[in-house]
């Protein structure tokens, strides 16, 4: 992989980690228009500059991830005084459980699936479908309620959902927040959290396995520079997209980008259905 192939698909990645839209599907789509090979590097370049993107969440909500609950009343003690003191992260650490044991079960199937254009195209109509309505289906949120545990669960088991390239991983975790009273707003910005540990880890697991695979730790070093800059530039590509996207939703909603899907994943079932060749080396 250049130095130029890895730029684009930061960019890709820093624009649509945090939409409604599919990351790994539309990096998956451009690996494919550059003519970039799957390799097992290539497949780990896709998870690991994931971290720039989460770095930009932290640093934007950096009031969020470095503040504890000061108002805990005296008279809870003990480890439920810490829970409702670290309150925010008890409940990312609840919402991510299910991705975390899910993903470490199923990381084969999940890389296999990787492969495949035709299923990225079809879970692209099949949620901008679900995008389409959204805004009606939930349309009467809870503005001011408190995320409880069992919230942040259920909104952990929509994020499992994503594990199929071209479902988005914020798409199911903002829809998820909707079905559980959360405004726009809310749902969104709970998805950018939930982002971060989830996607630490699965970079962790990544960089991990590339590692203590056959020559994983020369691959690394060689193309050190690469990873690098690929997370630089997904840092600064996702911290203006975060911002453009809280702006966009909560004045106009999902329908966007339901279409958007909808027309993208159309045109790549239209081109494989003319017996174009999209499969990825």
């Amino acid at each position: 992989m250049s130095i130029f192939e890895a730029i684009i698909i930061a960019i890709v990645e820093g624009l649509t980690e945090f939409l409604p839209v599919s990351s790994t599907g539309h990096m998956i789509i451009a690996q494919k228009i550059l003519g970039v090979e799957s390799t097992e590097f290539v497949k780990a370049f896709t998870v690991i500059i994931q971290f720039g993107a989460i770095l930009s969440v932290i640093v934007l909500y950096w009031k969020r991830f470095f503040n504890v609950n000061k108002d805990v009343p005296d008279n809870v003690t003990g480890v439920n005084r810490l829970l409702k003191k670290y309150d925010f992260y008890w409940k990312l650490l609840i919402g991510f459980i299910p991705a975390a044991v899910l993903g470490f079960l199923f990381s084969d199937i999940i890389d296999d699936l990787l492969e495949s254009v035709k299923v990225v195209a079809i879970m692209l109509v099949l949620g901008g479908i679900v995008m389409l309505f959204v805004d009606k289906w939930f349309n009467k949120p809870k503005v001011d309620q408190h995320l409880s545990e069992k919230n942040a669960f259920i909104i952990g088991f929509f994020q499992c959902i994503a594990m199929i390239p071209g479902v988005s991983r914020s798409m199911a975790t903002i829809v998820g927040g909707m079905t559980q009273g959360l405004t726009r707003k809310n749902a969104a910005e709970f998805s950018f959290f939930l982002a971060v540990p989830t996607m630490a880890a699965a970079t962790g697991y990544k960089l991990l396995k590339l590692f203590l695979s056959e020559n994983g730790s020369e691959m690394l070093h060689q193309n050190i520079n690469v990873l690098i800059i690929g997370n630089i530039v997904a840092f600064i590509v996702a911290m203006l997209a975060i911002k453009f996207f809280i702006g966009f939703i909560t004045k106009y909603g999902f329908k966007l980008f339901g279409w958007y899907r909808i027309i993208i994943g159309g045109i790549i079932l239209g081109l494989l259905f003319l017996g174009y060749d999209l499969s990825i080396a």
